[in-house]
């Protein structure tokens, strides 16, 4: 029955054109693979009792995009697959409820606001440590879910379900190659030089950061992901040549001009 509700669950998915969907048992919360870990305040089953199965979809902010960020461009593309991982993990959640497993769906974020966050730079619930523990990916230096097909510029939402649906495996072969681009383009220093879990990001520069961001029209931020080499979207939008990103390589020239053309319009720079 588990697997005849999984193929449904990935047939509803993907009529949704969701690109991401794993499956991750809620007691791998209780068993922690690093430290530090999900305080158990914060794991599924804390959250809403009963749950047998995290569901977690994902969607990806396109790589030609997020180069231009910070940018009203990039601002627009955050805005909208936040609204669709919103309708999406809200109707699976529907789906599952409505054949007799009752689901509830997490939002993409669990605070109120930037200044909110720059208060409390948290929120009740990681879907990147969901992710994680779903089988889409593992952690790269700058604390942010690395996947093989989109690196770090990915979105998540979770579905906590009462259904019992197997787990994807783990991936335990580190996809973060320690290229440590991430540490040396933040602008605020917020990515620590040990690397995540020994060095923890500090959120409260990244928070403080996007609200100044904010106040332009211009958050989030976006640059720790743009430069991260790892995803299989490099190739599809040929930009394997990091050099790209280097103000000295004659290889920037072009993308500079898009990123001073965007920059240019729409927002407060």
């Amino acid at each position: 029955m588990s697997a005849i509700l999984r193929r449904q669950i990935l047939r509803k998915c993907s009529g949704m054109d969701v690109p991401l969907v794993g499956f991750a048992p809620a007691s791998r919360w209780d068993d922690p693979p690093f430290e530090p870990w999900v305080p158990e305040a914060f794991r599924p089953a804390s959250l809403f009792p009963g749950t047998k199965t995290v569901i977690v979809i994902g969607f990806p902010v396109s790589l030609p995009i997020v180069d231009t960020a910070p940018s009203i461009w990039y601002h627009e593309l955050y805005r909208t697959v936040n609204t669709l991982l919103d309708s999406c993990g809200y109707r699976l959640a529907t789906f599952l409820t409505d054949k007799g497993y009752p689901s509830v769906w997490v939002p993409r974020d669990g605070y109120g606001s930037i200044e909110v966050l720059q208060e409390k730079p948290i929120a009740f619930f990681s879907h990147r440590h969901a992710a994680f523990c779903a089988g889409l990916g593992n952690f790269g230096e700058n604390n942010m879910l690395l996947t093989p097909q989109y690196g770090p510029r990915v979105r998540f939402a979770s579905i906590l379900s009462t259904a019992e649906i197997p787990g994807e495996p783990v991936i335990d072969d580190p996809l973060c190659i320690r290229c440590k681009r991430c540490v040396s383009v933040c602008p605020v220093s917020a990515v620590a030089s040990e690397g995540y879990p020994q060095g923890l990001t500090d959120k409260h520069a990244c928070a403080k950061r996007s609200g100044q961001l904010k106040d332009r029209y211009i958050s989030p931020c976006g640059c720790c992901i743009k430069v991260c080499p790892v995803g299989k979207d490099r190739d599809q939008y040929n930009r394997t040549d990091m050099r790209m990103y280097s103000k000295e390589s004659p290889s920037s020239g072009p993308y500079d001009r898009i990123q001073d053309h965007v920059r240019s319009y729409g927002s407060r720079q």
